[in-house]
């Protein structure tokens, strides 16, 4: 498949950057993390991003999550001018249609895999039985059912990546962020994170946007995109395994 046929075998643009920079720092200490990225996400894809260390892959993954915010240019989100939203509403938006998961879980240690997947329900005041049952279905969803109330030290680290999932899909974001989701990970392990991503994709129509420096993760994916020196090197679409 061409680049310039995905928007007749995909719905419509969810993400579009214009034109976006981010510059670190001032004067003769100013970096440039992005010089001037144009890219379009569709609805329904799966990217890979990769690029060596400083590329600026990582500074795209958190402009693009709302983490951070660019110098310059325009970053659209379902027709939004994220740009110029204020630090509240980019939270919301973040809150509402962006989930993450990250190479360190970042689980809390003391609660259960329940516990830690209905907590991005807790900030939008969902029920308590509400969200004991939307988590309920995430961690089945990811193959975690009856795990349900064992602690992050008493699953191993697959299983961990797993609740992590599950807490970022409980919500029902429009993108999933994945930030070296295998990182943690041996080659088994890695492959079945990475088949779950796939089947969310798939079935689930997330789209996803993940960086990683692994070309055998990255070919799970619809769609690998190169960064260097703070620009797209690169944007191949790719038939997966």
């Amino acid at each position: 498949m061409k680049s310039d046929s995905i928007k007749e075998t995909l719905k419509e643009p969810l993400i579009t950057f214009q034109k976006v920079t981010k510059i670190y720092g001032k004067g003769q200490a100013a970096m440039d993390a992005l010089r001037g990225i144009d890219l379009t996400i569709y609805e329904g894809e799966f990217l890979a991003i990769m690029g060596p260390s400083g590329s600026g892959k990582s500074t795209f993954l958190n402009i693009l999550g709302c983490l951070d915010t660019a110098t310059t240019g325009c970053y659209i989100f379902k027709g939004v001018e994220v740009s110029k939203l204020s630090r509240r509403q980019r939270a919301l938006l973040r809150r509402h249609f962006i989930g993450f998961v990250f190479q360190g879980y970042n689980l809390l240690n003391r609660t259960t895999a329940l516990e830690n997947v209905e907590m991005p329900l807790l900030y939008r005041r969902v029920s308590t039985v509400e969200r004991h049952r939307r988590a309920l279905a995430a961690l089945e969803i990811v193959g975690l059912k009856g795990w349900e109330n064992h602690t992050p030290s008493e699953l191993s680290g697959g299983q961990q990546q797993r609740v992590a999932i599950a807490r970022a899909i409980v919500t029902e974001p429009a993108v999933l962020l994945a930030d070296e989701p295998t990182g943690n990970l041996d080659t088994t392990r890695s492959r079945e994170i990475m088949d779950l991503l796939t089947a969310l994709n798939q079935d689930k129509k997330i789209t996803i946007v993940m960086v990683t420096h692994e070309p055998d993760m990255a070919s799970y994916a619809n769609r690998i995109i190169n960064f260097r020196d703070g620009l797209v090197a690169s944007d191949k679409m790719n038939r997966r395994q």
